[in-house]
């Protein structure tokens, strides 16, 4: 079953946005790693045709927790609409009443985003399941 299906199936309100990937990750970087400076971002690869906006963690350029703790984390963040994305595809999701949603949601997804529709914090789970990742990220409140 895939993802859609699986939220679905908890009554979660899912939209399909198939071209909203390129500005999803845009956000995502402005908010995140809004911090860098642009040779920053090249020098960990976060946004070049072959990099990770997952680098922003692996290379420790923002405070994150991983493995089960952000698993944890995320599972329990309170949850209202979220937006799920990829890396390399367009293809992205809206989530409504997303306060059920988990870690075991996501199935076997790699180099996948959730994040709040404020952007305020995000879950990551990336190809390299069990040497980066997943990750979870907030955005430090002023």
């Amino acid at each position: 079953m895939d993802i859609f299906n699986r939220l679905r199936n908890k009554n979660m309100k899912v939209r399909e946005l198939p071209k909203w990937g390129s500005y999803l990750r845009s956000e995502w970087e402005s908010h995140f790693a809004g911090h860098l400076r642009e040779y920053e971002k090249k020098a960990i690869h976060l946004n070049s045709s072959n990099g990770y906006l997952w680098h922003l963690f692996s290379y420790e350029k923002k405070e994150y927790f991983d493995e089960t703790v952000a698993e944890d984390a995320f599972n329990n963040e309170p949850k209202s609409e979220c937006y799920i994305f990829y890396q390399h595809w367009d293809y992205a999701l809206l989530v409504e009443h997303a306060a059920k949603m988990n870690t075991s949601d996501l199935g076997d997804e790699v180099d996948v985003y959730v994040v709040d529709k404020h952007f305020q914090w995000t879950f990551v789970i990336t190809h390299e399941s069990g040497l980066c990742g997943p990750y979870f990220s907030r955005i430090e409140k002023n």
